[in-house]
């Protein structure tokens, strides 16, 4: 990023683009560089890393005023808070690695989500040089059968591979933490590592820590965002039936079960338990869409 330019005072609403947020705090790029530390008019409104807004600059500071209505919005909650991760994006780049195993359980849940908002996935297995990586190729050959686009590659070494996948994109960088997200992040933009440790310093996190979603310009057209590292990831604020799509091998398959508001439990003439037993569909990614539908049920019952 570079430095901030001094802003003149205007009483005319500005266009901008949030590209840091953390907490009620945002950092918003303007035209021909320029940058302000923005607040939010009011807890209603909710900008994230992403949005297109308008806010207001003057002596006293900037204030965002308005969002503009999002393309799509990656986020994910619980039964008691949501938490916004970024907007307008039409990529979300998941990097998963064997060292340590990642979990089929959240990469499970991060592409209903990215279903959800129609936008392109790309997994990225890292680490590919370490001992782990075998079994995590196994691991995620289910997906590959699924169609889902990946890329193996060891951050440490060569990331050229992935430079093109996201030329003309809007891109979110997602992954648990130890995945070497950052690395990889660096590697691709050499200098954030740096800027991560010391933002992650003044807030008392670990030194390589990514405490808060940042934006990143590519180029003209391309940008990507980076997020904090996730270790669980709710689907609260999605329906039954999103959940069930976001799913793309059980789908179609739903809308053949005996019954219209089969569980896909114990009940006569499942089509999804059919496909299991029958070798068409896995029976790891059958348990997970059951936990997150169970999950939803109980939220939805309380």
């Amino acid at each position: 990023m570079t430095p901030d330019r001094e802003v003149k005072g205007s009483a005319a609403p500005r266009e901008g683009l949030v590209v840091e947020a953390f907490g009620r705090h945002f950092g918003v790029a303007l035209a021909q560089g320029e940058r302000v530390e923005a607040i939010q008019r009011g807890r209603k409104l909710t900008p994230t890393c992403g949005d297109r807004v308008l806010l207001t600059v003057n002596a006293q500071g900037a204030v965002i005023e308005s969002i503009a209505p999002r393309r799509s919005l990656f986020y994910r909650a619980s039964e008691f808070r949501e938490k916004l991760i970024a907007a307008n994006v039409t990529q979300v780049v998941m990097v998963v690695a064997g060292d340590p195993p990642f979990s089929t359980e959240l990469l499970d849940r991060w592409l209903v989500v990215a279903e959800a908002n129609d936008c392109r996935v790309l997994i990225v297995h890292n680490k590919i040089d370490l001992p782990g990586a075998q079994a995590a190729q196994q691991a995620l050959a289910a997906y590959a059968v699924l169609g889902y686009p990946m890329l193996r590659l060891c951050a440490k070494q060569d990331v050229s591979a992935l430079r093109p996948q996201l030329v003309h994109q809007h891109s979110v960088l997602i992954g648990q933490s130890g995945m070497g997200k950052s690395t990889l992040l660096n590697a691709l933009l050499p200098g954030t590592a740096a800027r991560t440790a010391e933002i992650s310093s003044a807030l008392n996190a670990g030194r390589h820590t990514t405490t808060h979603s940042t934006l990143y310009a590519l180029d003209a057209e391309s940008w990507l965002i980076d997020s904090p590292g996730m270790q669980e990831f709710g689907l609260h604020h999605l329906s039954l039936g999103a959940i069930e799509a976001g799913f793309r091998e059980f789908a179609a398959l739903a809308g053949q079960c005996r019954f219209r508001d089969c569980a896909h439990q114990q009940e006569p003439g499942c089509a999804l338990r059919q496909a299991v037993a029958e070798g068409r569909a896995s029976g790891a990614r059958m348990g997970s869409l059951l936990r997150c539908l169970g999950e939803r049920r109980r939220a939805t019952a309380y």
